[in-house]
Formats: C-alpha cells, structure tokens, sequence
C-alpha cells in the first residue's frame, strides 16, 4: 500500500470499530449477570433543580456485595427524587430507603429470566455487529470514490481484503464478548 490517501481511511476503519467494540461492552456492563455493578443503574434519571441528571452526578453508588447496590445521596432532599427516579426507570428494581441510605436488593435470577437476559446480550451483540459492517461497506465506498479518483485496482483490491480481515477480527471480539457474558450470565 504505497498510495497515501489510504492510510487515513484504514486508520479511521479502526477507530470506529474500536468505538463500536467499546460501546457494546459498555451496553454488556448494563446487563445484568446475577451480581450487582453500579452501571446497573446508569439509565436512572433524578430530577436536580428542575433537571434531569444521572443518578451518579448526584449520589455516591457502589455495591457492598454480590447482589446489593447502595445510593447516597449528596443532599437529603434527593431521597425521594432518587426512589422515583429508579421506579421511573423501570429496572425492575424496588429500592429501599433508611434515611441516610437507598438499598436495592437485587432478586436471585430464575432460569427463564436467565434465557431473557441472554436474549438481550444476543441482541447487543448483534447490534455491534451490524455497526461494524457498516463501517466495512462506508469504508468500501471511500475507496471505491478514491479508485475512481486514480488509486490503482490492485490497491484498492488489497484495501479492501485488509477491511475484510480487519471486519472479521472485530466480529470475533463481538462474539468472544458474547460468549463472556452468556456464561456469566448462565452462571448459577
């Protein structure tokens, strides 16, 4: 690969697939696997001076155990902003408030629950891949625009083959993530 215009677009090609692979890993920690993680409750809103915030900007979360995930509240006032945020959310989550503390208790996961949950990551991971093929076929079309523009053919051939393989290798790391948190999810 001699011609310079291509190194900017491969380079790009890994960027966003390494952007894709982060994004489904992050969508993976959402998940629930059976043991608490504060990312659990990313998606929970409060209401903070006529805003919508995340919870995390305004209480401190963590996860004293497998199946706790505790939230304190920076401010009093929060405590039932918080609450109603988390039934809001709709996580299936019933928080518990002693007035310095909201405890969520995370039920035992039943096998039908399980297969649920394992759907889902399904999904995910399906959802990342798409986002990679599309990169693929954006990146195909770039050196095709630039093949027309006087890039050789066999060195738009052999960019091609390189995003092919580059493609395969990040459907693997999807699949290998996949495969990760069917078994802990599985996990009894």
């Amino acid at each position: 690969m001699s011609d310079p215009r291509l190194k900017p677009v491969l380079d790009n090609l890994k960027q966003m697939m390494d952007a894709a692979i982060d994004h489904a890993t992050s969508e993976f920690t959402k998940i629930r696997a059976g043991k608490s993680h504060p990312s659990m409750i990313d998606a929970v809103k409060v209401e903070y001076y006529g805003s919508l915030v995340p919870v995390s900007q305004v209480a401190n979360i963590s996860t004293p155990d497998a199946k706790t995930i505790t939230i304190q509240p920076w401010e009093k006032n929060l405590f039932q902003a918080i609450e109603k945020g988390i039934i809001i959310s709709n996580l299936g989550f019933n928080p518990t408030n002693d007035g310095t503390i909201i405890r969520i208790t995370l039920p035992p996961l039943t096998e039908e629950r399980r297969r649920e949950i394992a759907k889902k990551a399904k999904g995910e991971s399906e959802n990342a891949k798409v986002a990679v093929r599309n990169i693929r076929k954006e990146t195909n079309e770039t050196i095709k625009k630039l093949q027309k523009d006087g890039l050789p053919e066999d060195e738009a051939k052999t960019a091609e083959a390189g995003v092919q393989k580059t493609t395969d290798a990040y459907i693997k790391k999807i699949d290998d993530l996949l495969a990760i948190k069917e078994a802990e999810i599985m996990h009894v």
